[in-house]
Order: C-alpha cells, then sequence, then structure tokens
C-alpha cells in the first residue's frame, strides 16, 4: 500500500482537505493517507519547506508527499513532481518543495503537464483537488512519473539563509518557530563539529544563554537553553515557556555560537 502525505495551508475549518482525500481515494483507494500538517499560516511557503525537509526522511519508501502552498495558483507557476531514490514531491514550482528534494536528492524534475491525469474541470483556485491530488493518486496507483510531462532542468529554489562559520565561531539565525515557541535555527550540527573539544557560548541578539546542553531540563524553569532539536538544528528553548515571546525573536533574529579553547 502506497502511502501520501498531504501538507497544506488550507486549515481544517473547511472541507479543502477532505474533498483531496476524497479526489485521492476515487482513483486509488489503495492507499494510505497521512496529514503531516494543514496548520501552515497562508502562504508561509518557507515555514512549508521546513517542515517537509524535517519530515520526508522518516516516511516508507515510495511515499509520495504532496505540499499545497500556493499563493501563486492559476498564475503561470509550474506544477512540478519530482522523483527521488526515496520518495517524490508534488507541489507547485514556488520552493516549497526544494529543501526536502535537496536532502533526498539526486532528483529529477517533471513539470506536470498531462491534463489527462487532472480532475476536470480545472480550477484556477484549487489545484490542491484539480492538479495536485489526482496526480499524486495515479502516481500511487503504478503511472511513471515520466507520463505526466516532460523532465525540467531548474526548479525555483528557496533563498534560506546559510549559516556563517569563522574561525571562533558560527554566526547564523532563526528560520522557524514552532507551536511551543522554540527557535530552530539554521545552525545544523556539521556546523558545529568543527568546533570539537572547544567551549561553546551562545547568543540570540544581545544576550547569552545556557547551552548547548542535552535536554531542556538542563537549566531551571523560565530560563532560555539552547540544545540540539529533533530537526537536528541548534534551537532556543525556555524551559516551561515561550522562547519567542520571552527572548523577543522569531525569524530573522541573529544568532551567534562562539568557540574558545577549553582552558581559556
Amino acid at each position: 500500500m502506497r502511502v501520501i502525505s498531504l501538507l497544506t495551508d488550507f486549515g481544517l475549518e473547511d472541507a479543502y482537505v477532505g474533498v483531496m482525500k476524497g479526489v485521492v481515494l476515487g482513483i486509488n483507494p489503495n492507499v494510505q493517507l497521512v496529514d503531516l500538517t494543514h496548520a501552515i499560516a497562508p502562504q508561509d511557503v518557507q515555514r512549508a519547506a521546513l517542515i517537509l525537509r524535517s519530515a520526508v526522511s522518516y516516511f516508507p519508501p515510495g511515499t509520495v508527499h504532496v505540499a499545497v502552498v500556493d499563493p501563486g495558483v492559476g498564475s503561470a507557476r509550474r506544477a512540478l513532481l519530482m522523483r527521488t531514490p526515496k520518495a517524490f514531491l508534488i507541489g507547485p514550482d514556488n520552493g516549497v518543495l526544494s529543501l526536502a528534494a535537496q536532502q533526498l536528492r539526486p532528483f529529477t524534475a517533471y513539470a506536470i503537464e498531462n491534463d489527462k491525469f487532472f480532475h476536470h474541470p480545472v480550477s484556477q483556485t484549487f489545484h490542491g483537488r484539480d492538479i495536485f491530488a489526482p496526480v499524486a493518486a495515479h502516481l500511487s496507483a503504478g503511472v511513471a512519473a515520466d507520463a505526466f510531462g516532460p523532465t525540467i532542468n531548474s526548479i525555483v529554489e528557496l533563498d534560506l539563509p546559510a549559516p556563517v562559520t569563522e574561525a571562533d565561531g558560527v554566526r547564523g539565525e532563526v528560520v522557524y518557530v514552532d507551536r511551543f515557541g522554540n527557535l530552530v535555527t539554521n545552525i545544523d550540527t556539521a556546523a558545529l563539529t568543527v568546533f570539537h573539544g572547544r567551549a561553546l557560548s551562545v547568543s540570540i541578539g544581545a544576550r547569552v544563554i545556557a547551552g548547548p546542553a542535552t535536554a531542556y531540563t538542563a537549566v531551571a524553569a523560565g530560563t532560555p537553553v539552547a540544545l540540539i532539536g529533533s530537526w537536528s538544528m541548534l534551537e532556543i528553548a525556555v524551559r516551561d515557556g515561550h522562547a519567542a515571546r520571552t527572548l523577543g525573536a522569531g525569524p530573522g533574529t541573529a544568532v551567534r555560537i562562539d568557540a574558545r579553547d577549553s582552558r581559556g
């Protein structure tokens, strides 16, 4: 049984998600649907891309991931299908698939153009129902990826800021705030291995905080702490609190790790 995951900014107040599932099941009832999330803020492509990247490695091989956060729906933006060794990615070509594709590379990208596989008539405002859901269903039922359209040589890539490694530390920034208020940065574990054996301190804005620690409980309640989170990225939390509110921080806030000789 093929798995299809769904990630949208549709919320659950309306029937949009349920209708997409109905379209999928009408084409291939032998599929398992997984709701990754439908709570993306409207049109927040970067947040959707980060969540998709964080999730794709944990699904069975051959999973079809559908991500529909699509402020350009009905415009000339392409519909995209990407084939990787582990999974398929389907969604608008606006960067929402790009971070997951980079993680799962190598990939082949196809422009979805064969309207034989669409639900008709195609709405100019609901490609999730009329293009992405039916294409995912047909793909999950065994239709080859190249049947949906031609290969393309480039896709829209998100311009996600990269950390900067220096002789005495790493400069980065917050890129994501989760529902607990934890501040996820763009500094991954690989950026820290360069400083193995050296003492590290973490600053956000002008404030130096504890860490990197091994658990939220390494500090007293209400105290900020830095640690490596479940995305394998440096995150900043407040124990039993909300780091974004406590620290007045959010996406774009500067974060720095300073390294010094452990004897100094």
